[in-house]
């Protein structure tokens, strides 16, 4: 069903402007009026990344006369099998820039607003104001919350989306929505999963055109909701599984027993990046990479243990160490290979799944156990810098 257009017509086109969108102006849904709306749009995306490419340079592309860019990361090497609004001369250099630059390229008519912070509970609502869509392409729970409460509190409508390996996830959430028909992110996910649970892109990988794939239908219902064309996916869940070649729709219900959003919280503690048990493990049981070199160094009898998967393991790796994946360790299988009369040291890609596998050894009685804060990206960076990292 469709909405009410989210946004007025602009006064006119120029007639540039008619040369540049003229493909849209003849598509009778969208037509002058449509296309005027775009140019009157305000649209907020949240991550200049994997899913934040493709929709500002297609959003750039439309005619959407307003873009905000929230992203305060650097552009790297890694970052450029997907991220499409970058190239390589831009690595180094702050997301949000190249992304307004690239924007520039494809149309100069579009304003480009640079919002250069890391959103947090202080910030989120000034920020989101003055927009009338959000677009949230961010990769990790506790900015998905966010984005979703403070949306909730502003009456703001926002599309979601979701990347992982081979699959992505697409919907429309909108509290406020007309017709009862109101829903929003905590209808989907409650309550966020358990930490270390769910693996990040950057754990677990993602293929890099799924982010082309997913960040389309991502403008597509963006697009619907500023001009009123369509049936948006409020309501609905889209999954795309790209090995099946693959769409599905699932049905969204409000949850009765979803909790009244009436003001923002702590996300990260509510999301709970590391466990309490980790973060307590961590605590005193933690060596540098330089620390660990100079165990090696010294002769140290201890057995270093790498707690990723098998092809990251393939990718780079600390010399001397054995592959024990976390999984292992956390459902205790792999406790019998652990030595019992010599000191095992963990280590993961950055340090949080090797603090979630030392507190699973801590309470098997592994007490002198350590971890690697910073894991083989710390240990590239600070001990041998000709490593490859990922």
């Amino acid at each position: 069903m469709a909405l009410p257009p989210l946004v007025e017509p602009a006064a006119e086109l120029t007639k540039e402007e008619v040369a540049r969108y003229s493909r849209h102006l003849i598509i009778p849904d969208v037509g002058v009026a449509g296309q005027k709306r775009l140019k009157n749009a305000k649209v907020l995306v949240v991550g200049a990344g994997g899913l934040g490419s493709p929709a500002l340079l297609y959003l750039a592309a439309a005619g959407v006369g307003t873009l905000g860019v929230v992203d305060f990361d650097i552009v790297d090497e890694s970052n450029l099998q997907r991220q499409v609004i970058h190239g390589q001369s831009d690595v180094g250099k702050p997301k949000a820039e190249s992304a307004r630059d690239s924007v520039a390229e494809i149309n100069p008519f579009v304003k480009v607003i640079l919002h250069q912070v890391h959103l947090n509970s202080e910030n989120v609502l000034d920020i989101f104001r003055d927009y009338d869509l959000i677009l949230d392409g961010t990769d990790n729970f506790a900015t998905r919350y966010l984005v979703n409460d403070a949306a909730v509190l502003l009456g703001k409508p926002y599309v979601w989306g979701s990347i992982f390996r081979f699959e992505g996830q697409v919907s429309v959430f909108w509290e406020d929505a007309p017709d009862g028909q109101g829903l929003n992110y905590r209808d989907l996910y409650p309550e966020p999963p358990p930490p270390g649970m769910v693996p990040s892109c950057a754990e677990g990988g993602v293929l890099g055109v799924l982010c082309a794939s997913i960040g389309s239908i991502m403008v597509t219902e963006a697009i619907k909701l500023l001009t009123g064309i369509g049936d948006p996916l409020l309501g609905r869940l889209m999954v795309y599984d790209a090995l099946e070649m693959s769409y599905r729709t699932i049905k969204i219900r409000k949850d009765p027993e979803s909790i009244k959003i009436t003001e923002l919280i702590d996300y990260e503690a509510f999301c709970g990046v590391v466990s309490d048990d980790a973060q307590q493990a961590a605590a005193g049981n933690t060596i540098t990479p330089l620390e660990l070199k100079q165990k090696q160094d010294g002769g140290e009898d201890f057995l270093l243990v790498d707690v990723r998967e098998p092809h990251e393991f393939e990718i780079v790796r600390i010399p001397g160490s054995v592959l024990i994946p976390k999984d292992r360790i956390l459902s205790g299988e792999a406790f019998a290979e652990l030595p019992q009369d010599k000191q095992v040291v963990l280590h993961c890609k950055s340090g949080a799944r090797s603090a979630e596998a030392l507190a699973a050894l801590h309470r098997a009685g592994f007490r002198d156990a350590v971890h690697v804060g910073g894991g083989v990206l710390a240990w590239a960076r600070e001990v041998d810098p000709s490593l490859p990292t990922y």
